[in-house]
């Protein structure tokens, strides 16, 4: 039986703008920028869910609105069950040992004044799980398991000593040796070369079944995706416009930015040439998002009604849900 490990119900992120005195006098309401406008998902125990989509259209944001690095400005946060959107203090470090993150820059997410070993360490200090010797050898295994090998090597190391690939390696083996239950993965192949990226995602998937991980992998590669994800959701502009199981959305795209998404993903020696979706203009911004749906402005079949209301998810068919007015 699959049990849902993590629930987010209408979640919220409003930033508000940052205006110069006069500007707050003289302004007649407050400005915010809209990152994640009301998304509600249910993930699933021992799964991968990736969160797709263009730059700007707050994947990021809601992953740190995950594990609680930020506060959500309304909606509700279910994990195991228990609602943890209001935690603090104790409570909200107790929460920490369950849910951990991978940053996408493991050159910034790293301490350089710190040896390699001390860092990965540096969790189970702070939650006082071992001490000594102990210490010591669940580093060592902890480097091993995510191929830092020899681990004598690396434990005394500097960050400014590794390359990219093992810098990222160093800042997953921080995220597992507390053992958590949910991992949110942000970009964490995107700043390593080409040839390593598909090592660290073979990683990720060894590590998944050795400790039962359920991972959220934010990315905007769609070939990623597909190589990692049991599941995807796709955002656009704050806002899940089409989820459902990897194999339907890559098979039967119904949302047009989905599409959009998928044709521009570059196919080596086709055998024909794909139709490719082509979107108009730019992303709006996100202080003063389009009325109706988020998308109108760029889609190619939009009418008038996406001009006037918003579509709302949708089960088109089994499992696949979409948001748009025209899929029947």
């Amino acid at each position: 039986m699959v049990y849902e490990i993590l629930r987010l119900m209408n979640i919220r992120k409003w930033f508000p703008v940052q205006k110069s005195f006069l500007e707050r006098l003289l302004a007649r309401e407050k400005l915010f920028v809209k990152a994640v406008d009301g998304v509600s998902l249910t993930v699933w125990r021992g799964e991968t869910l990736a969160l797709v989509g263009e730059s700007g259209c707050g994947k990021t944001t809601l992953g740190r609105l995950i594990v609680r690095l930020i506060d959500p400005t309304s909606g509700r946060i279910i994990f195991n069950g228990m609602d943890i959107t209001d935690l603090r203090g104790k409570e909200l470090r107790r929460l920490r040992r369950k849910m951990q993150i991978i940053f996408q820059d493991p050159y910034a997410s790293l301490n350089p004044r710190m040896p390699i070993g001390e860092q990965v360490a540096h969790p189970l200090k702070i939650h006082g799980l071992a001490q000594g010797s102990e210490l010591r050898d669940i580093v060592m295994k902890t480097l091993e398991q995510v191929g830092l090998t020899p681990p004598e090597k690396f434990y005394n190391a500097y960050p400014r000593a590794l390359s990219g690939g093992q810098r990222q390696r160093v800042a997953i083996a921080r995220a597992i040796v507390l053992k958590p239950e949910l991992v949110v993965a942000d970009e964490p192949v995107s700043m390593i070369d080409v040839s390593l990226r598909a090592s660290i995602l073979d990683l990720m998937l060894m590590l998944k079944q050795e400790f039962n991980l359920t991972y959220i992998f934010i990315t905007h590669d769609l070939a990623v995706a597909r190589y990692i994800a049991d599941r995807i959701a796709v955002m656009y502009l704050g806002k899940i416009v089409e989820h459902g199981p990897s194999e339907l959305v890559f098979e039967n795209p119904l949302h047009p930015y989905t599409k959009a998404l998928l044709t521009s993903i570059p196919v080596p020696r086709p055998l024909k040439e794909p139709k490719r979706v082509e979107l108009k203009g730019e992303v709006p911004n996100p202080i003063n998002p389009p009325l109706g749906c988020r998308f109108h402005p760029r889609c190619p079949i939009a009418g008038e009604i996406c001009r006037r209301e918003e579509p709302e998810l949708r089960e088109a068919e089994k499992d696949h849900y979409v948001a748009c007015f025209y899929v029947t």
